[in-house]
């Protein structure tokens, strides 16, 4: 039996989960999704990827929930439940002293938000619980010199918020967050297609549309996708053309108001800092930071070069991880609670 448990980190995301053991690397990679019995919510059926298999598929006596939207916990069971889950899957439960756990999250999440996390957490077997916010994490894990007197500007964009921060000396000088992501160009792409051709489809549906067809820039060519969906009207099956060009028009709204984020973290950024992001550019991390030609967008619109990182993906819990192996940094950037 290990006396000591390793120190963990956890990127707790609305769509998706990772988590970094110290000294072992990345070992979780699976869906913030529990499925738990309707009438007795302590009676938990499946958690992570066994639980998204049910979603659909389940009866009316199982609830399939995502206890994480917009980076702030809205079901506190269900979310104590997910990072007990993954605690234990990542280090087992055969240590004498708790681990100490590092969680990323959204850089405007409230005290209310942020104590509830500590909490969650706590209840789920951490020992000590450290929040590190998004874009600090992302910053470090795609290699930016955070901890230099330079600015470096990185926006990370999830399932569910998109965080912009301009990261200098160890911290954040000025940080946005908004709820879209990567969720909210799937629900523009569905609501699209309802709209317009009167078609009702699953979520997972438009997020596969979007990955084939999906573009921040109006396309050149004439790529197109057959959707099998619902008639509203007749509800009988029925079949349509999708076009780039129409998913370039869905997903307008959801590119622009990321857009807009980074225009008002640009406007108050001091003069000084202003000009390394000039000379740096802007890097995107995050899933949803791989859409087709959002980074040609973003500098087309704003004049700056935007690079992506190089596993956009991985970017938050490599930065966790790199916090996890030298846990001494993390007095100075994020706040800390230990259980009593």
């Amino acid at each position: 039996m290990a006396f000591f448990a390793p120190d963990i980190g956890i990127d707790l995301g609305t769509s998706n989960t990772m988590v970094y053991v110290r000294g072992r690397g990345i070992v979780i990679s699976e869906p913030s999704v529990v499925a738990a019995d309707a009438t007795r919510r302590n009676v938990v059926r499946a958690v992570g990827d066994e639980a998204v298999y049910l979603r659909g598929r389940a009866t009316s006596s199982i609830n399939v929930v995502s206890p994480i939207k917009a980076g702030a916990i809205v079901d506190f069971d269900m979310t104590e439940v997910l990072i007990r889950y993954f605690i234990r899957k990542a280090i087992g439960v055969s240590h004498v002293f708790k681990p100490k756990v590092v969680i990323a999250v959204p850089c405007t999440l409230d005290a209310v938000g942020r104590k509830a996390m500590e909490e969650a957490a706590h209840v789920a077997g951490a020992k000590k619980v450290y929040l590190v916010d998004k874009p600090f994490a992302a910053a470090i894990g795609s290699g930016l010199p955070v901890y230099e007197p330079v600015g470096s500007m990185v926006v990370d964009i999830g399932g569910g918020t998109t965080d912009v921060a301009l990261v200098s000396l160890g911290g954040l000088v000025v940080a946005q967050s908004i709820q879209v992501g990567g969720s909210k160009m799937d629900e523009a792409i569905k609501s699209y297609i309802q709209r317009e051709s009167d078609l009702k489809i699953a979520l997972n549906t438009a997020e596969s549309v979007k990955i084939d067809l999906g573009s921040a820039l109006k396309p050149t060519d004439s790529r197109k996708v057959h959707i099998r969906g619902r008639d509203a009207q007749s509800q009988s099956a029925r079949d349509i053309e999708f076009t780039g060009v129409e998913c370039y028009e869905a997903l307008r709204e959801p590119c622009a108001a990321i857009l807009a984020a980074i225009k008002w973290v640009l406007e108050r950024t001091p003069p000084e800092l202003a000009a390394d992001i000039m000379r740096s550019g802007i890097h995107l991390t995050g899933g949803a930071a791989q859409l087709t030609a959002l980074d040609r967008y973003i500098a087309a619109e704003l004049g700056i070069p935007v690079l992506l990182a190089k596993e956009p993906t991985d970017c938050a819990i490599l930065g966790l991880g790199y916090l996890v192996e030298n846990i001494q940094l993390i007095a100075g950037i994020g706040r800390s609670n230990e259980a009593q």
